[in-house]
């Protein structure tokens, strides 16, 4: 009986058909929602990054040769093909230098720190090297979600790589106190599980779109309890320009100085803004805005309080900080104050105030 050799072409050929009819039909057995999944794992993967925090350790007085350490991980998305990273303030906080890790990619690459406004807990990292290519991650919108769709976290919980997670929106417009002491509104609340690690990463929708960045989680095991939240990407989008351009973010402000809430606590005021200090320069004080002042025995007298912008009322920092960010530097407000017990308005136009 005669055997007909088999070409290795042939071989190659049957065998890569073989495991392509295999990957197939597995994905035949796929659910729709898992499909989803993996296709949205497998086109973001490699936008998402491992973002590490090297600060420089002095041993002692007399050490003169710093030692770079390690103090802490997390996640961060590329933004652009120009090297750009976005990850939470408090990823990087306190850190020298750093170094950013791709999917796939063994080299860890160096980064400096652009920018960043700690009161939304954004930052800006920019990529000293770059790999061979670039996949910045597809942005979508956060005023148009809805309670109860899909949302994956990717990122790298307990240092474990490119992990993805997967829930739903549990809850939107969440008030989270944020690292700058300010709240951050509009937080995204999701059950898909975040644990230390996967801040800063892209929190996506069923489309693979990022809808909004994993910051912070509330628990008492310090693990996934299933409460997440998300600094919104309509707030990202609308920060990280400014900061890549200028390393702060040009925000609108009335130009005074706010008295503490321990000062309103001192004073017995439990209502509106007291008007610390007023910037002669800017918007407030050119409209006539009064602050604390001072007769020449040493008598401290109290100034206006600001009861609410454009019929919203203001009753903390937090307050008006938010009603102000609906602004644009240049628009006038109308600002309802108190002074020496009597009730009035005054329009005021607001100026830029550059955020740390």
């Amino acid at each position: 009986m005669e055997y007909e050799l088999i070409k290795p072409k042939t071989i190659i050929l049957i065998l890569l058909l073989s495991i392509s009819s295999l990957t197939l039909a597995n994905s035949r057995n796929l659910l729709e929602d898992e499909k989803n999944t993996v296709s949205i794992f497998e086109n973001t993967v490699k936008s998402v990054v491992n973002v590490t925090n090297i600060r420089k350790v002095r041993g002692g007085l007399f050490d003169y040769d710093a030692t770079e350490v390690p103090v802490g991980a997390g996640t961060g998305f590329v933004w652009d093909k120009n090297g750009h990273i976005i990850t939470n303030f408090h990823v990087i906080e306190g850190g020298d230098s750093f170094l950013v890790g791709f999917h796939g990619d063994k080299k860890q690459y160096k980064a400096r720190l652009v920018g960043k406004v700690s009161n939304k807990d954004v930052a800006v990292l920019k990529l000293l090297d770059m790999p061979k290519s670039l996949h910045p991650i597809k942005v979508g919108k956060s005023k148009t979600l809805k309670v109860g769709q899909k949302a994956m976290a990717l990122g790298n919980p307990f240092g474990l790589d490119h992990t993805i997670t997967s829930g739903i929106i549990s809850a939107l417009g969440r008030k989270i106190m944020g690292v700058g002491n300010v709240k951050i509104y509009g937080m995204i609340q999701t059950d898909a599980s975040i644990n230390p690690g996967n801040s800063g990463g892209p929190l996506l929708n069923s489309s693979g779109q990022l809808i909004g960045m994993n910051t912070v989680i509330f628990s008492k095991s310090g693990s996934s309890a299933g409460i997440g939240f998300a600094v919104p990407v309509d707030t990202i989008t609308r920060v990280v320009p400014d900061l890549i351009k200028n390393g702060k973010v040009t925000r609108p402000g009335l130009g005074i100085g706010p008295a503490s809430e321990y000062q309103k606590e001192k004073l017995g005021i439990n209502r509106g803004i007291v008007v610390f200090y007023v910037d002669p320069k800017g918007g407030a004080g050119k409209a006539g805005l009064q602050g604390f002042t001072r007769d020449q025995y040493g008598r401290h007298y109290l100034g206006d309080i600001i009861l609410s912008i454009d019929k919203k009322e203001v009753n903390s920092i937090d307050e008006i900080y938010h009603v102000l960010d609906q602004y644009k530097v240049g628009d006038v407000v109308n600002a309802d104050i108190l002074r020496k017990g009597k009730r009035s308005n005054i329009k005021i136009k607001l100026i830029p105030i550059k955020d740390n």
